[in-house]
C-alpha cells in the first residue's frame, strides 16, 4: 500500500516539531511517547524524507534527560545556522507527578523552561552534553506564566537577528511573546501581543510571509469552539518586535481535526505546512496519531490558501477507473452542483446551501464526540472538489485550498456512489 500520510512508527504522536528542509532533506520531528497509544512524557521522534512523500523514521532525537526537561521534551522548532541545525524546545519539569501514573502530572503542576540543542549533522544529537536552558520559567506573571509558556519558533528576520515566538497566557489571556538574539545563544526579551476574548492560551505559534503578506498560525484553547488551529494575517515589526494581527481569524481546517501546525520554506521557496491528527483512537490497537500531506500556504486577493504540495499530486497522477477506499490510497477530483453528493467508501462529500460539506457519520466507529459533518464557509471560487483517501484520514480540497476538511476515519468500505453531471477523476500511485 503507497503511503502519503507520515504515521506513528509506535505509541503516540502529535504536534509536528522542527520541520526544516536541511542538507537535502526535509526533516520532521514530532512528539511522541514511544511506550504506549496514549499521552505521556514527551521525546521527540524524527523522520526524514527526499521528496516530502515518502518518510523514514530515524533514532529518537529528544529525550528527557536533564532537570529541566526531565518530564518532557514538549513542541519546539528547528534552524539552520552555519550548517548546524539547532533544536529549540519546551522542557517540563513536574512538580506534583501522578502517584498512578508518572508520566502525567497532577492539577496543571509543572514548570517551563526554553532549551536548545545544536547537531553537526541533524542526525545525531547529544542528549546527555548538548543541552542548554535559553529561557528559564517565566517569573514574572505580567509578562507570561511560570507554566503555560511553551512551543518555540525560532525564525532569522531581515536584520539579520533570530526571533522567538512563544505560546503563553498573562491574566486568563492567551498571549505571544517574542525573544530575539544575535547567536541563538542569548535571548532577550523583546514584546507580546494579546487579543481580546479569544481563549486563555495559545499553543503552537508560527509566523512567516507568504509571497508579500505575513501570516500567523497558533492553536488557541479555550475559545468557544474548544481547542482550534487557526491562521489570520499579521504583521511582525523588527525594530520593536511588535506585531499587528488581523481582526478575523479563521479556522485552519474545517474538519476541526488538524492541530498545532508548523511550516517551512521547501527547496523551491514554497511555504509547506503540516499538521497534527487528531485521532479518537489507535486504529490497530499500538499506534495513534498522523499528520495531513504537506500544504502549500498563499496569501492571494486577501484570502489564505492551503493547497496540496505538488509532490503529493505528482506521486497521485495514474489515472484509475475505480478505486478501492478500503484497501488503496488515492485522490479523486470532480466538481459539485447543489444538492449532489458522492460517497466514498461511507463518507460523504456534498454540495448544500453554497457550501462543500463531508459527513463521515457512517466511518467514525461512533465516536459521538468528534464532530460528524463538517462544512466550509460560504464559497466565493466555485464548488471544485479535490480528496485525498487513505485508510484512516480523508482530505477535501475545495477550490484548490479555498478551504479543507480533513477527518480521521475508520473502517472505510469498499464502495464508491455517485450521480454527478460532472466527472469524476480517481488518481493512484505512480
Amino acid at each position: 500500500m503507497s503511503e502519503i500520510h507520515l504515521r506513528s512508527p509506535r505509541g503516540w504522536i502529535n504536534d509536528p516539531n522542527g520541520f526544516i528542509y536541511y542538507q537535502g532533506k526535509y526533516h520532521l520531528f514530532y512528539q511522541h511517547f514511544p511506550y504506549a497509544p496514549r499521552w505521556g512524557r514527551m521525546h521527540w521522534g524524527h523522520a526524514v524524507s527526499e521528496d516530502l512523500t515518502d518518510w523514514k523514521h530515524l533514532e529518537m532525537a529528544l529525550f528527557p534527560s536533564k532537570p529541566a526537561d526531565c518530564d518532557g521534551c514538549f513542541s519546539g522548532s528547528a534552524v539552520e545556522k552555519d550548517g548546524r541545525l539547532w533544536l529549540f524546545y519546551t522542557g517540563v519539569r513536574y512538580e506534583s507527578p501522578d502517584p498512578e501514573n508518572t508520566n502525567c502530572c497532577l492539577n496543571g503542576e509543572f514548570v517551563s523552561s526554553q532549551l536548545s540543542l545544536c547537531s553537526e549533522d541533524g542526525e545525531t544529537f547529544d542528549n546527555f552534553g548538548g543541552k542548554r536552558t535559553v529561557i528559564p520559567p517565566i517569573e514574572d506573571p505580567a509578562i507570561g506564566d511560570l507554566r503555560n509558556t511553551r512551543d518555540p519558533k525560532v525564525w532569522k528576520e531581515s536584520d539579520g537577528r533570530y526571533y522567538m515566538v512563544l505560546g503563553s497566557t498573562a491574566g486568563e489571556k492567551g498571549r505571544l511573546l517574542f525573544y530575539r538574539s544575535d547567536d541563538l545563544e542569548r535571548w532577550e526579551y523583546a514584546n507580546s501581543v494579546s487579543a481580546e476574548n479569544y481563549g486563555w492560551m495559545w499553543e503552537c505559534p508560527d509566523y512567516f510571509r507568504a509571497g508579500d503578506a505575513g501570516v500567523l498560525l497558533f492553536s488557541p484553547m479555550g475559545t468557544e469552539y474548544g481547542n482550534q488551529a487557526v491562521c489570520t494575517f499579521a504583521e511582525f515589526s523588527v525594530g520593536d518586535a511588535s506585531m499587528r494581527m488581523g481582526k478575523r481569524f479563521r479556522f485552519l481546517d474545517y474538519g476541526m481535526d488538524l492541530y498545532a501546525p508548523q511550516s517551512t520554506v521547501d527547496a523551491e521557496g514554497r511555504r509547506v505546512v503540516i499538521a497534527w491528527l487528531r485521532m479518537p483512537e489507535a486504529p490497530d490497537g499500538r499506534r495513534i496519531g498522523m499528520f495531513c500531506i504537506p500544504r502549500v500556504c498563499e496569501a492571494e486577493n486577501g484570502h489564505i490558501y492551503f493547497r496540496p504540495h505538488p509532490n503529493i499530486r505528482g506521486k497521485l497522477s495514474r489515472e484509475i477507473a475505480a478505486p478501492n477506499p478500503a484497501e488503496q490510497v488515492f485522490r479523486l477530483c470532480t466538481s459539485l452542483e447543489e444538492n449532489e453528493e458522492l460517497c466514498v467508501g461511507g463518507y460523504v462529500i456534498g454540495r448544500k446551501n453554497g457550501r462543500i460539506f463531508a459527513d463521515r457519520s457512517a466511518v467514525v466507529n461512533g465516536h459521538t464526540e468528534v464532530l460528524g459533518r463538517s462544512e466550509t464557509p460560504p464559497l466565493h471560487d466555485g464548488f471544485a472538489v479535490e480528496a485525498y483517501v487513505d485508510r484512516n484520514i480523508v482530505e477535501v480540497f475545495v477550490n484548490d485550498g479555498e478551504y479543507v476538511i480533513t477527518h480521521a476515519v475508520y473502517g472505510l468500505t469498499e464502495e464508491v456512489r455517485a450521480e454527478l453531471r460532472a466527472g469524476i477523476h480517481y488518481f493512484a500511485a505512480q
